[in-house]
């Protein structure tokens, strides 16, 4: 019942997919855009593109390890445009997996098995 539904984006919840220029979290997991802000100490902006995901990019320069960091210059010299996380939109998957609805089907069938085969078991 549930299976036949398409998938169907829920309104405004984007799901972050960080890009090697984000980094680590310092919990060892992935970053969130958040913590990516408060850690740098920049702020991320968002591009919409049609084709493919959008972004949230930072503006500042990549330091060594290749990871955007706050620019020091006052000229702006060394700034690039730096894409820290793609953005694609969050999906609500169908339910697979209901555990009642089948433990209430085996419930159901089980009385007719046993019949079934004892009156086979009887005759055979």
């Amino acid at each position: 019942m549930g299976q036949d539904r398409p998938l169907t984006k829920t309104d405004n919840f984007w799901l972050a997919i960080p890009l090697p220029a984000a980094g680590k979290s310092t919990r060892g997991g992935r970053i969130t855009p958040g913590e990516w802000e408060r850690r740098r100490g920049l702020r991320l902006r968002f591009v919409y593109r049609r084709r493919g995901p959008s972004l949230l990019v930072a503006e500042g320069r990549l330091n060594t390890k290749g990871r955007a960091a706050a620019s020091r210059s006052k000229t702006g010299r060394g700034l690039v445009t730096a894409p820290i996380f793609l953005l694609v939109p969050q999906v609500k998957l169908p339910k697979r997996l209901d555990l009642a609805r089948d433990a209430e089907r085996a419930h159901v069938a089980v009385p007719g098995l046993i019949v079934a085969n004892w009156v086979e078991g009887r005759t055979g």
